[in-house]
Order: structure tokens, then C-alpha cells, then sequence
């Protein structure tokens, strides 16, 4: 195990709420890597949003029960399929797929983006609420486009809890898009698309900064499925860095 802190802010290591299970959640890093430099989209939450208010972020939200039930392309990489299994409760290869397409679908809700193919038709029986609007574009979503590269747990007695998986997609995955989603009544209210310099710039929480430098690193060593991925978790009030 690697035991170096990550250093949390005063409100971050603030430890009032009644403590809670942290819900499976997931998130989506989306890369373009066709210029000199990569760039990653950030979102800025909306100033009334009680947890993380104007912050910059990644899309992602909790695992829903159509993520279960969705039809895709592709499968997971078996490398990524069994790291999210591991210190997991009931690991499944279902529960591993439901984290991946958590992902996809808030990544399509919160920006409009919708990653995967338009070679397949129109999805078939997709769970209603926003799959049955992601499969009404002809886009199946992708499950071999995306990677698993960290995973961060909130600490205990913070008000909202999540077990937060981090994914990787490429921006040249995009199977479509629609406009309009972002805006000042949205939960997103801009997208900005900036260099990990310039993301460091940005109002960002904490882990949000430390996922940056790890995906940042990972991408100099090669981007290799192989690379470790990080799980990051609280132990005596500090947050520490482990290798799945």
C-alpha cells in the first residue's frame, strides 16, 4: 500500500452527518488527444447544488437500475472487469458492466454526448427515463471504449457518500450529440475543454485534482490497460492511495 495523504481542505475533512454506506457511483474522464496536448472536459456545477456547488468536474452520478438492463456494443476489457472487482461486496461481471454504463449514461445527461456506435440501429427495449432517450439517437453505447483507471470512496460522516469508479473515454468514440443540455437551470451550467495545466487552474475538489495528476501520469507512461490503478480511501482522517 502506498501511504501517501492526500491533503483534503477544512469543509472536505469536516465530519458532522451521520454516517452513511457510500453509494456506487461513476464518472467520466473524456479525453481529446488529437492536438499537441491532451484536454479533458470539465463541468461546472451549478452555484445552488448543496454538494459541490461551482465546482469543476467530471460527469457522473450514481449507478441506476437500468444500468443493469441497457443493451451495448463491446465489452469491458477484462483487465478493467476484474480491478472493479476487487475489495468490492458481491463483485459481479453485472455489477463491473452497471459502473461502466453509470457512466456513459450520466456522461449523455449532464453533456450531451453520447459515446458509442451508430453502426447497430436503434437499441432495442432500453430501460425507461434517459436510456430510452439515449437509444432514440441509434447509438449503442460502447462498453470497449471506455477504461477504469481510479477509484475514490468519500470519507466517513460526510453528508453525501460515494464509491466513486473513474473511466477514461476518447473523445473520437463519440457516437453522437445533442444540444442544449448545459445552461444556467442545468446541473452542469458550462463545459470547458482545457489542458491538465489549465484544469489545475479551475475551482476543482481535491480529488478531483488528484485524479488529474494520476490520469496525467498515466497517460505519459503509455496509457497501458496494464498500469495500476489507484484507490484512493480514509484511514485515521487521512485519505491514502492504494493500487488495485
Amino acid at each position: 500500500m502506498n501511504n501517501n495523504a492526500v491533503i483534503l481542505t477544512q469543509v472536505e475533512r469536516s465530519r458532522t452527518a451521520t454516517n452513511t454506506r457510500p453509494h456506487d457511483a461513476a464518472t467520466m474522464l473524456i479525453l481529446d488527444r488529437s492536438g499537441a496536448a491532451p484536454r479533458v472536459l470539465m463541468g461546472k456545477r451549478h452555484p445552488g447544488h448543496k454538494f459541490m456547488p461551482g465546482k469543476f468536474v467530471f460527469p457522473g452520478g450514481r449507478v441506476d437500475a437500468g444500468d443493469r438492463r441497457m443493451a451495448a456494443t463491446g465489452a469491458i476489457p477484462q483487465i478493467c472487469e476484474d480491478r472493479l472487482a476487487k475489495r468490492t461486496v458481491r463483485p459481479s461481471p453485472n455489477k463491473a458492466r452497471a459502473l461502466a454504463m453509470a457512466a456513459i449514461r450520466e456522461t449523455f445527461e449532464e453533456t450531451g454526448l453520447l459515446f458509442g456506435s451508430d453502426e447497430f440501429g436503434v437499441p432495442e427495449n432500453p430501460p425507461e427515463g434517459t436510456w430510452t432517450e439515449f437509444a432514440s439517437h441509434g447509438v449503442y453505447p460502447d462498453l470497449s471504449a471506455v477504461t477504469f483507471v481510479a477509484r475514490a470512496v468519500t470519507p466517513p460522516r460526510r453528508p453525501k457518500r460515494f464509491d466513486t469508479r473513474f473511466f477514461v473515454v476518447d473523445y473520437d468514440a463519440l457516437g453522437g450529440s445533442i444540444e442544449g443540455v448545459t445552461g444556467p437551470d442545468s446541473e452542469l451550467i458550462e463545459l470547458v475543454w482545457v489542458n491538465f495545466d489549465e484544469a489545475r487552474q479551475l475551482d476543482l475538489p481535491t480529488i478531483t485534482q488528484v485524479i488529474i495528476k494520476e490520469v496525467e501520469a498515466r497517460i505519459a507512461a503509455g496509457f497501458s490497460p496494464y498500469l495500476p490503478v489507484p484507490y484512493f480511501w480514509e484511514k485515521n482522517l487521512h485519505f491514502v492511495r492504494e493500487e488495485l
